[in-house]
């Protein structure tokens, strides 16, 4: 029963001091290592990532966001730009459609591809801050570190190989030559250097076609391998056996700090959702398109961005499941044998031959009990909570909302909504 007493202690006092186990793990387990043998990176020193390095776009030190972001923003919109207003296609009458109109063109190449680049930057930074945590928090033993390195050597060999590059690369190609024909594509009405009846583009649209998409296409594709890869990193830490507590504070049973990586995708969704609500708000406002019928369009976008970015969080739920099915009935049976211990003492009023469960300091009255199963009741199936469902719903809502504004009186609405709950 002393044995029990501890058992018994340790586990109050990761409810009601949750953040003291946590310091004393870190110590404990830690001994003194360097967290940046736990560090892990998904954008630095890849293929792509060498060889910018290669032609310096990026320095020796650092990831060269600013300068890459500048870079390809100049290359794929500037050429459009100074080609159009020389040909009279930017912002004159000589033409319905300008390329000033076309809204999807200028978010997309001028301020999504910089936010794809920027994202590369808030990923790195996010991720390799938080993935030592699952060693030096004590979610992987002692006797599991040798795993968890190994399940970071492959993901870092899996990130370094060029096979991935060539997918993308030929993901690319094939998107650039079964693209619909120019003269079908409505982006490209302003490329038009010839009759509307003899449709010639012009560099400008050459321009687009094979260079400007592309690149988009290709930071598109990166991102969502970086992704991809997270998944399988995470899939490899879930496979080893976590300590996981289900009584801990964080209601994930000690993952709670894994809310935070959706994060580290906000500005890529955020990119993806802006130039899908660009590309839509030309046609609500030179083609007569109502955003009513953009309802059930924008809820599936949202549902499915949602799910995408979150699916790497989703790995742990067979785990956090199980811990929680196994946690029921241990608790339940702890918590119900010491209530009947108190309903012994002071109900019925019989002698107790062993007092050392009812005289825990830290599991005190029944109340204190009843919180270490109620702890486990609350435990949630993932990782997932407000802040990471928000950290992606709310950058793919704002280009939506603001889509809908065009319309709709948005403050309008909100100001009603307002009112009625005050």
């Amino acid at each position: 029963m002393p044995v029990l007493s501890r058992y018994i202690c340790a586990e109050s006092q990761s409810v009601r001091f949750g953040f003291l186990i946590n310091v004393t793990t870190i110590l404990a387990m830690n001994n003194g290592q360097d967290e940046s043998e736990f560090e892990i990176s998904l954008v630095r020193d890849d293929l792509i990532f060498r060889f910018y390095r290669r032609i310096g776009l990026i320095p020796k030190e650092g990831l060269g966001i600013v300068r890459r972001a500048i870079f390809f923003a100049v290359l794929t919109w500037l050429p459009l730009v100074l080609w159009a207003y020389l040909s009279g296609t930017a912002i004159q009458d000589r033409i319905d459609e300008p390329l000033l109109r076309h809204f999807g063109i200028h978010a997309r190449f001028l301020v999504a591809i910089p936010l794809l680049i920027f994202g590369e930057g808030l990923m790195h930074k996010v991720i390799t801050k938080l993935i030592p945590y699952f060693y030096t928090s004590g979610l992987i033993r002692a006797d599991q570190r040798s795993l968890f390195k190994q399940a970071l050597q492959n993901t870092l060999s899996l990130r370094d190989s060029s096979m991935p590059w060539v997918a993308i690369s030929a993901i690319v190609f094939t998107t650039v030559a079964l693209q619909p024909p120019y003269q079908e594509m409505h982006e490209l009405i302003w490329a038009n250097t010839g009759t509307p009846t003899a449709f010639n583009l012009g560099f400008g649209g050459w321009w687009m076609l094979f260079v400007s998409r592309p690149i988009f296409v290709a930071l598109c594709w990166v991102s969502l391998w970086r992704l991809a890869l997270l998944f399988v990193l995470f899939k490899r830490i879930a496979d080893l056996d976590l300590e996981l507590v289900p009584t801990h504070p964080d209601r994930a049973g000690g993952l709670g700090f894994l809310e935070k990586i959706p994060l580290a995708f906000s500005l890529c969704v955020f990119a993806i959702s802006l130039v899908l609500a660009s590309r839509l708000a030309h046609e609500v406002v030179y083609h007569g398109l109502q955003v009513q019928s953009l309802k059930l369009l924008t809820v599936v976008f949202l549902i499915v961005i949602v799910l995408l970015f979150l699916s790497p969080l989703l790995v742990f739920f067979p785990k956090l499941s199980a811990a929680k099915r196994k946690a029921r009935l241990e608790y339940g049976a702890l918590v119900g044998n010491h209530g009947r211990l108190v309903y012994k003492r002071w109900i019925r009023h019989e002698p107790i031959t062993d007092e050392s469960l009812l005289q825990a300091p830290e599991i005190g009255p029944v109340a204190d009990a009843l919180s270490l199963y109620e702890a486990v009741i609350q435990m949630r199936a993932a990782p997932i909570g407000k802040a990471a469902i928000l950290s992606i719903a709310l950058p793919a809502a704002l280009p939506l909302i603001a889509l809908f504004a065009i319309q709709v009186p948005i403050k309008e609405t909100l100001l009603k909504i307002l009112a009625s709950l005050i």
